[in-house]
């Protein structure tokens, strides 16, 4: 088990380590590089909260999930409220009224993290084009 974390693991903590330099010494307040590889882990979040959400209870049988989760499964809702488990956002897979196997932080999660990707996003697009701007100013 440990051996198959490591491939998934080692370049987490690579990529953290790169992007945390900046954070520890203060320079990401000035560099484009530093907002945009934010936006791509964001998003890369959003990506694996999205995974996790529609994995929730991941089994053939919606019973055997909530079985599983301890619920009791209310076939008669699951029928009545089919188009919730079709739909791409919000995320839902319920047992029954009161219960659902997606976790509750997955749907804000794929919310925020796109609205913080774009908001780094246009921060390095800011920065990068404040930068070109005075590099040009500088030269003439």
């Amino acid at each position: 088990m440990a051996l198959v974390l490591v491939p998934v693991l080692l370049p987490l903590l690579v990529g953290l380590w790169f992007w945390s330099r900046p954070l520890l010494s203060g320079t990401w307040r000035h560099s484009p590089a530093w907002f945009a590889w934010s936006a791509v882990l964001l998003l890369l979040g959003a990506g694996v909260s999205y995974l996790a959400g529609s994995l929730a209870g991941a089994s053939l049988d919606p019973e055997e999930a909530c079985h599983g989760a301890g619920q009791t499964y209310d076939r008669a809702y699951r029928r009545a409220h089919f188009a919730e488990y079709t739909r791409w956002f919000p995320l839902h897979d319920r047992c029954h009224a009161g219960y659902d196997l997606v976790p509750a932080w997955v749907n804000p999660a794929l919310v925020a993290l796109p609205v913080l990707a774009l908001l780094c996003l246009a921060r390095a697009a800011r920065l990068g084009v404040g930068r070109r701007r005075g590099g040009r100013r500088g030269a003439s």
